[in-house]
């Protein structure tokens, strides 16, 4: 079966995964099994929703790269990888959620045949998506093999995005917009939460007549009045009330790539500290936009948002971002880099960042963020919807 799905050219994954190998070298690994989804499709294309089951992409330092999951996941490997057959390697059903066998066995047994069980094998072992059983076994059915934590190495890889991968971006944003265009025309004093969420997730998925919106790594999280405080709450089937602001967080998707944007909204006059702290969050962005520059450091990006919120009597006392590209859920960042002072990774042209300076008080919060992409003159962000409080 030839591919009918695949995202991008061969080449790009040919260098993504010769990439991905200089690194294994660097690090003195042979062998390399990935588990997160999110890696398995940057390095191949493979997109299904079968993480709910062990699946993996094994790469060697030097020619072996093949996919490893369920039996009836493999014709979606056909569809979105151009792997040839004999690298399309599926394990028998009855090792899928059984207590008396793990698909890592199967690996083992799999790694054995092409004699790979002698090497140095990095995993990711401080993933969502790789449990201690199985970690475990496969250890313990691989005794001549040494193991290493090799969890954010491809990850690391991802961080510089390629044309292609920002154009994807650029589309999640496109969509992203039209979910926001849908969010001012529908909200109102009285609308359930679940029936605005209806909308946010009908609109994403519709996107334009040009871009089809994909589904976004975390539902939308939305709290309003008093439960603003909470910043990662979903939907519950309460009408919003008037006099009253609601959070949103919310992500465009476009082939897995995301675009994250969260706004406020408050129906009727919001109260003099909505337009305070409005005033000091959209000044924060156009002074660390500009800062989005080759050579910056994550933590220079921190520190210059503390300092001038601190100036006006605010703190935050967790991350402003955070790396953003291609995910899965159950989290559209890619576990990386994050926007505090402690991190010192240096920005290069072409990563993606969430900018995040959402603040949260005792009994209400407020929300304005931006997904951009690092360029010589600064950030660009990645959307075009209107930056400010929405009043209704």
């Amino acid at each position: 079966m030839k591919a009918s799905r695949l995202r991008f050219e061969t080449g790009e994954y040919l260098a993504r995964q010769a990439k991905t190998r200089k690194a294994m070298i660097d690090q003195g690994i042979d062998l390399l099994v990935i588990a997160d989804p999110s890696n398995i499709c940057w390095l191949t294309g493979y997109d299904a929703w079968s993480f709910y089951v062990y699946q993996c992409v094994v790469i060697g330092a030097d020619a072996e790269l093949f996919w490893f999951g369920r039996g009836i996941d493999a014709p979606a490997a056909h569809i979105t990888t151009n792997l040839p057959d004999e690298d399309i390697v599926a394990y028998p059903d009855h090792y899928v959620q059984s207590a008396d066998v793990h698909p890592t066995e199967y690996l083992a047994q799999v790694l054995k045949q092409r004699q790979l069980d002698r090497c140095r094998i990095g995993a990711e072992m401080d993933n969502y998506y790789q449990t201690y059983r199985g970690m475990h076994l496969l250890m313990e059915c691989l005794p001549e093999a040494s193991f290493v934590d090799s969890t954010a190495l491809v990850n690391w890889q991802r961080a510089v995005k390629s044309p292609t991968e920002i154009s994807y971006m650029r589309r999640a944003g496109e969509v992203i917009e039209k979910v926001y265009e849908r969010v001012l025309e529908v909200a109102e004093p009285g609308i359930r939460k679940n029936d605005l969420i209806a909308e946010i997730l009908h609109a994403g998925t519709r996107g334009t007549p040009e871009i089809y919106g994909d589904y976004a790594a975390i539902q939308p999280l939305i709290s309003s009045g008093k439960e603003a405080c909470a910043c990662h709450l979903t939907w519950d089937d309460k009408p919003l009330q008037n006099n009253s602001g609601i959070c949103l967080e919310l992500a465009g998707a476009y082939h897995r790539y995301h675009c994250p944007v969260s706004r406020t909204l408050h129906f009727g006059t919001p109260p003099k500290k909505y337009r305070d702290i409005e005033a000091v969050i959209l000044v924060a962005i156009e002074l660390v936009l500009d800062m989005f520059r080759p050579g910056v450091r994550c933590g220079d990006i921190a520190e210059a948002f503390t300092q001038h919120i601190r100036r006006h009597g605010y703190e935050k006392d967790n991350r402003c971002g955070y790396s953003i590209g291609l995910s899965y859920p159950p989290d559209w960042g890619e576990r990386t880099m994050s926007l505090r002072d402690i991190d010192d990774t240096p920005l290069e042209e072409g990563m993606c960042f969430h900018f995040m300076p959402g603040m949260w008080f005792d009994d209400w919060g407020f929300e304005i963020t931006e997904s951009l992409t690092v360029t010589p003159n600064g950030g660009q962000t990645l959307s075009q919807i209107p930056r400010h409080l929405f009043v209704k």
